[in-house]
């Protein structure tokens, strides 16, 4: 499956990548948009999700990465109010 990593840019300045398994999360994020820590994590959370599913649907299990990333992306969004903007930068 081809994976993609996505550069996001937090309120702070701050950077982080953003794994994904699959290309379905391009579906949800794209790069050059910028959107509210808010939408970031519902939006985030479900694409990591579905591309898990795509593993499992590929492979008979999930992947455990995407899993993590979710957690990871939980975790840096909580840092931040609900309406701060994310950019995503880069594939």
């Amino acid at each position: 499956m081809p994976e993609v990593e996505l550069t996001l840019q937090w309120p702070d300045g701050g950077r982080s990548r953003l794994y994904s398994p699959s290309t379905v999360i391009l579906d949800h994020l794209a790069p050059g948009e910028t959107v509210s820590v808010a939408e970031l994590r519902s939006r985030g959370t479900l694409a990591l999700r579905q591309a898990s599913e795509r593993v499992r649907a590929r492979y008979g299990f999930a992947c455990t990465r995407a899993d993590e990333e979710e957690h990871r992306l939980l975790e840096l969004a909580s840092r931040f109010g609900e309406e701060e903007r994310v950019s995503i930068l880069a594939v």
